[in-house]
């Protein structure tokens, strides 16, 4: 009998997304409740607000565009920032000054990835955007997240400074799009199953372990 072939999970989300930043975590938890079942993680990029320009726009104009005013979004924020402090995570919309356009985000997870490090700058800009209200639209700020992941900041700050795979991301964003996916995080698993929303921990790993033997039984026929 060969080995259990590793089950690919996509996660389509975006950094600046609070249920994406929820979702993050509770796959994590859900991964940890079936350590027994080998997982290939791929972070795909999604644009929540394509509208937003590459330089960003100011948080109280982005809210007032998107919920009709700022104090709209607080009642909002509020149910979000529960969800997250019960996943142990800090959620501080306060803080946020500046509303940013994330393909850079995106390319740089997409950088990270050859090294293993993909989750670990998702992570990093997350925090520092709900945690801390960082300015993801600042260069330097992204490549000092990128530095804090054991990655070469000389060689980020010179490739933020070009279009490199600026196509290539577009295109993935919208071949997620393309394929019906309007909310997120989704997760795709096997490429063939998706679960949209930040799902409870228990349900994803009844849905991890359940595609794993199912694609495992298809491989040994």
């Amino acid at each position: 009998m060969g080995a259990t072939r590793p089950l690919q999970i996509d996660i389509v989300s975006d950094v600046v997304c609070p249920w994406c930043y929820i979702g993050k975590r509770r796959i994590e938890n859900a991964l940890a409740l079936v350590p027994d079942v080998p997982v290939e993680i791929n972070w795909r990029p999604f644009f929540l607000n394509p509208w937003v320009p590459r330089e960003g726009i100011g948080r109280d104009e982005y809210l007032t565009a998107k919920f009709g005013s700022v104090d709209a979004y607080k009642n909002i924020a509020g149910r979000v920032v529960d969800a997250a402090e019960q996943e142990g995570l800090s959620y501080h919309p306060e803080l946020v000054r500046r509303q940013p356009n994330t393909i850079d985000c995106h390319r740089l997870i997409h950088w990270a990835d050859p090294a293993g490090k993909s989750g670990a700058v998702k992570q990093r800009l997350m925090e520092l955007y709900f945690r801390d209200g960082g300015d993801l639209t600042d260069t330097e700020v992204l490549v000092q997240a990128a530095a804090d992941c054991g990655l070469d900041a000389d060689d980020i700050r010179r490739r933020l400074a070009t279009d490199e795979d600026v196509a290539l991301i577009s295109a993935q964003a919208k071949d997620a799009s393309d394929k019906g996916i309007s909310g997120v995080p989704t997760f795709v698993f096997a490429q063939k199953y998706a679960v949209s929303g930040a799902q409870d921990p228990d349900k994803l790993a009844r849905a991890i372990r359940q595609i794993s033997a199912e694609i495992n039984a298809e491989a040994a026929e």
